[in-house]
């Protein structure tokens, strides 16, 4: 025992051991801060951002597509509805030729019967003859102009017979080509309605080329936000706009909605972020799961959940108040975002009542409404003030619209 060296750790060896120790804890290797891997995550997210603009550009023109087809669609609809008119009409033609055919034999049968009659009258007038030959000759006088006229009703008789065959014929002929016009209108209407279907289906299809797209980009989307939150972890970095139109031009820039159209929001929903709420969370009606949120948001940001300033209850309908920042977020609402907005501007937790996280809470919610188009800006409105686009609230995306083509002009 006494031969065996006592091995001592240096305070140097032990500084090493405890920073190591430290650092494996904590989850902060020494890969985080590599520069490679800085690289490696900047050249995924280049690449994703040239997928998105690959896959975007492919929805765009999946949409003209989809419009021309449209086009299509509704000229083929009004060749259909014309068509089927020119089909009703010939039938209605067809019709009134049969029903005039019937009527021209009605008028032949009774022609017929009176010439009938005429035919017996003149058989019983020569068949009395020998008795009328021993009248006198007045009586045989009014005889003979009695057969002059019986013979001059038959022979106009005889003559409406055969104008009622005449028209008759034409009748019978009008019939045949409006019948053959009705097949030609027919097979035409037949050729329309598969041009219709076959539209339908390409529009079918192609609408639902497009839901693939936007789901790949939501995808892709999803994957960027959580890479450009690694580099910012990372990087230590953040970002903090240095006013309200440079929050708006961030957030349309990782968004994908146009700047003029959040500022236009934000000149609605807050007045640009100079009114955010003028009231406590107690007076503004929140109660259940959305004040609980709204606590445990606070409370995560270091705040007193009763001095924090949110909306007042609308007073011009029932509801609560209780909206959050610049962008006028609730709670439950917020929570849904939270993870996009930290992984866009690197503030973790992300703070409603910041510019920047607001701003950019702002923009991927109308992004999700359909805003990355402009044709989609009215119904994204809508669906950010009540959660659907029912007409009614017309008048609000009428608003954002205007402030969104004025606030420049207006508010300078």
């Amino acid at each position: 025992m006494g031969n065996l060296k006592e091995k001592k750790i240096t305070p140097f060896l032990l500084v090493c051991l405890l920073s190591l120790l430290l650092m494996v804890l904590s989850g902060r290797v020494v890969v985080a801060e590599d520069p490679a891997n800085q690289a490696e995550i900047k050249e995924d997210i280049e690449n994703i951002e040239s997928k998105i603009e690959k896959e975007q550009a492919e929805r765009e023109k999946l949409e003209q597509e989809l419009g021309q087809i449209q086009q299509s669609v509704n000229y083929t609809q009004g060749e259909v509805r014309k068509t089927e008119s020119f089909v009703q009409g010939t039938r209605e033609d067809i019709s009134r030729a049969e029903s005039e055919i019937e009527l021209a034999n009605e008028k032949m049968n009774f022609q017929r019967r009176v010439l009938a009659s005429l035919v017996r009258e003149m058989y019983y007038s020569r068949s009395n003859s020998p008795v009328v030959a021993l009248l006198d000759k007045s009586n045989f006088s009014q005889f003979l102009g009695g057969l002059d006229h019986i013979a001059l009703i038959q022979q106009k008789v005889f003559g409406l017979i055969e104008d009622i065959k005449s028209s008759k014929g034409k009748l019978e002929g009008e019939k045949v080509k409006f019948e053959e016009l009705k097949k030609d209108h027919e097979r035409l209407l037949a050729l329309k309605q598969d041009q219709q279907q076959a539209l339908l289906s390409e529009k079918y299809e192609t609408q639902g080329d497009i839901q693939e797209k936007e789901a790949t980009i939501a995808e892709l989307n999803a994957k960027l936000y959580k890479l450009r939150s690694n580099l910012s972890g990372y990087l230590g970095k953040s970002y903090n706009a240095k006013d309200i139109e440079d929050a708006a031009r961030f957030a349309s820039k990782v968004s994908g909605v146009r700047k003029d159209f959040i500022m236009g929001m934000l000149v609605v929903e807050s007045d640009l972020g100079r009114f955010t709420g003028g009231c406590y969370a107690k007076d503004s009606r929140m109660s259940g799961r959305r004040l609980e949120l709204f606590k445990d948001i606070c409370d995560e940001l270091d705040y007193e959940w009763k001095k924090r300033k949110v909306s007042c209850p609308p007073s011009s309908y029932s509801g609560t108040g209780g909206a959050m920042g610049v962008a006028q977020f609730m709670s439950d609402t917020w929570i849904g975002y939270k993870s996009r907005i930290a992984s866009v501007t690197g503030h973790n937790p992300p703070d409603p009542w910041n510019l920047t996280d607001g701003v950019v809470a702002m923009g991927l919610k109308l992004a999700k409404g359909g805003a990355t188009k402009k044709s989609g800006e009215c119904n994204a409105a809508k669906l950010y003030l009540s959660g659907t686009t029912s007409s009614k609230y017309n008048w609000y995306c009428q608003r954002v619209l205007y402030w969104a083509n004025n606030y420049e002009r207006l508010l300078d």
